[in-house]
């Protein structure tokens, strides 16, 4: 009866592996191919920006009306963004919102920055295009 235990462990186990690779497989799947946050991090890396200078970080929002843009700046400068705005109606369509923040760039940090923008822009009925800085400029401290 032990050799069955020992079996009956071992097909266990092998479904507990097999259960294992199924589930990291399908979460590989979930996550996007190329994460622009992570390479733009690496980008800036590899032009010698430092992970604990902080950078003035530009970040850019297209919004489709002057309302939109008073919401998001409304959420956006009292957590200490400088923004600005530009009306896009003679050569395009709607606002672009330049919003400018001093911060330490890590992968993480970003992606959630991303991530919440994202979330915003689409509440405001618009798009967050991203953001960039420039590794050569730290921030003033």
């Amino acid at each position: 009866m032990s050799m069955r235990w020992m079996y009956g462990l071992l097909v266990l186990a092998a479904l507990i592996a097999l259960a294992r690779i199924v589930f990291a497989i399908r979460r590989a799947r979930s996550q996007p191919r190329h994460d622009w946050d992570a390479q733009m991090v690496r980008s800036l890396r590899a032009n010698g920006a430092n992970a604990f200078t902080p950078y003035e970080v530009d970040f850019f929002f297209s919004l489709p009306d002057e309302t939109a843009c008073a919401a998001l700046r409304h959420t956006l400068e009292p957590e200490g963004y400088e923004t600005d705005v530009r009306d896009l109606s003679q050569g395009g369509s709607g606002f672009s919102l330049h919003a400018r923040k001093r911060l330490q760039i890590s992968v993480s940090a970003m992606q959630e920055i991303s991530k919440r923008f994202n979330a915003l822009a689409e509440k405001c009925g618009g798009n967050y295009d991203g953001w960039t800085t420039n590794p050569s400029r730290p921030s003033r401290a």
